[in-house]
């Protein structure tokens, strides 16, 4: 008889719970969350388990690569799938949720997730990072004209190349300020130097990568949104029709059509929005949003003009169609 065994993964202790093909529970324990004891634990209880599943989350693919290789059929489950199937627990624990956990792997009322390669896990590692020194890069710029703004001192529109110089004029004869400007400068300059070393590498690995050259020679395509298609993908195989990729990373798709000539379209993202897809897609174009949506609503706000030359707005002209548009006889009301 086949055993499931499902894990509530969390940072210190993982609890396992170990259920049969009939759904009784056979065995459960606590285990540390590192993959020698996971997996001495679960070769040691001598049964036959046919699956083993965990929750996707920041352990997991770590935890999933060792036990793949220590030869189990391991799975990852859709955190949201998962949510919905355990929200009917009066109460959560992490001794229940595995026990959530391995009965859906029993029943198999579960959705897949695709584990990253190692390679792609390296190159999310560097933009995240990347990421990250940016905001604290322009937090700390932030933070510097915040202050100067308090005594009337203002930046005003600069370079990123003359921003230090400006600041020390501005706060020259303020002894107090040039106390702080030197410090909040001091560790820009250092944020700076690390942010370009993390981007120069990223650049290393897109001059390197024949498919990131290629996906650069479309129009407004750069490094960084590049790799992180790439990076996103992964395995193109695991996608059946190449318009699969589109709402993998929560592109807007109509979700409701319109019948017939009804001009009712919306477009709605996903919960599973690729944030670092869209962020880069906002560095590479910072204005194209805008300008969409500019273009959009000057053809919405087209209206019928009148044979005088006369404008009727919104739905002005529809509830009073222009004069040269002919009525139906309608009969008086007695």
């Amino acid at each position: 008889m086949e055993h499931y065994a499902g894990l509530d993964v969390s940072l210190e202790l993982t609890s396992v719970c170990i259920v049969d093909a009939l759904g009784e529970i056979i065995c459960e324990a606590k285990v540390p969350s590192e993959p020698e004891a996971l997996i001495g634990f679960l070769r040691g209880r001598q049964l036959a388990i046919g699956r083993v599943g965990l929750e996707a989350g920041p352990l997991s693919q770590w935890l999933h690569a060792a036990l793949v290789d220590a030869g189990f059929e391991t799975v990852l489950l859709e955190t949201r799938h998962v949510k919905a199937a355990l929200s009917a627990m009066s109460v959560k624990t992490d001794r229940r949720d595995a026990r959530g956990i391995a009965q859906l792997l029993r029943t198999g009322w579960f959705k897949p997730v695709h584990a990253k390669s190692v390679s792609a896990q390296e190159v999310r590692a560097l933009l995240t990072s990347r990421k990250l020194m940016q905001g604290k890069l322009l937090d700390i710029e932030s933070g510097i004209r915040g202050v100067l703004r308090g005594f009337g001192l203002k930046v005003g529109l600069i370079s990123r190349g003359r921003f230090e110089t400006r600041i020390r004029e501005l706060v020259e004869g303020h002894l107090i300020l040039e106390t702080v400007s030197d410090a909040m400068l001091g560790a820009r300059a250092a944020l700076e130097t690390e942010f370009k070393r993390l981007h120069r590498e990223l650049l290393g690995i897109v001059r390197a990568d024949p498919v990131c050259r290629q996906l650069m020679s479309v129009p407004g395509v750069g490094a960084i949104v590049a790799i992180t298609f790439k990076s996103g993908v992964d395995d193109p195989s695991r996608f059946r029709r190449s318009r699969d990729v589109g709402p993998h990373f929560a592109e807007e798709v109509p979700v409701r059509r319109a019948r017939r000539h009804r001009l009712d379209q919306q477009g709605r993202r996903s919960d599973g929005t690729h944030r670092a897809l869209r962020s880069g897609e906002r560095d590479a174009h910072p204005d194209g949003a805008h300008l969409a949506a500019e273009e959009l609503g000057a053809r919405r706000c087209e209206a019928p003009r009148h044979e005088e030359g006369a404008r009727r707005l919104g739905a002005q002209a529809c509830r009073h169609p222009p004069p040269h548009v002919g009525r139906r006889h309608q009969l008086p009301l007695e």
